[in-house]
């Protein structure tokens, strides 16, 4: 079963940042110093997880909340872990931090690759391709509907 918990440590943040090294700078040929920006602090101006799958920690991502939308960034699964379908407990668990700050509308930066993966989570394309560090990249969104009775 997985589990995600809050980074709230540099021992766990220093994970985190060392997957993301991996995947987007090693594998998918990012840059080192496009990876990493302002948001890449322990502050509360973002919240930054960790997943794990049998008390290892095998995914990543970060939320930040952008006017009224909850913003899920830094999203990434170490390759060998891909074939379990984790990356649903990350997305499920950005969204579930978002909810309970009050936010029920969601955005990211989908590679154009990964937007089925998107999709099956209900999430929809909101722009042409774009390039975000040399990868073809789509805005997608998620609204959730919310009934708030008196």
């Amino acid at each position: 079963m997985a589990t995600y918990k809050i980074i709230q440590n540099e021992q766990d943040f220093e994970k985190a940042k060392a997957m993301r090294v991996a995947i987007f700078v090693e594998e998918q040929g990012v840059a080192y110093e496009d990876e990493f920006d302002q948001f890449d602090v322990l502050d509360g101006a973002c919240q930054h997880i960790l997943v794990y799958h049998e008390d290892k920690a095998v995914g990543t991502g970060r939320l930040r909340f952008v006017g009224d939308y909850a913003k899920l960034e830094r999203i990434c699964m170490m390759k060998e872990y891909r074939k379990y379908g984790l990356g649903r407990v990350i997305i499920a668990s950005l969204e579930e931090i978002a909810r309970l700050a009050g936010k029920t509308d969601f955005k990211l930066h989908a590679q154009v690759q990964a937007s089925g993966f998107y999709r099956k989570l209900g999430y929809t394309e909101a722009s042409d391709v774009f390039d975000e560090d040399g990868i073809p990249h789509i805005i997608m969104e998620k609204k959730e509907n919310v009934t708030v009775t008196s």
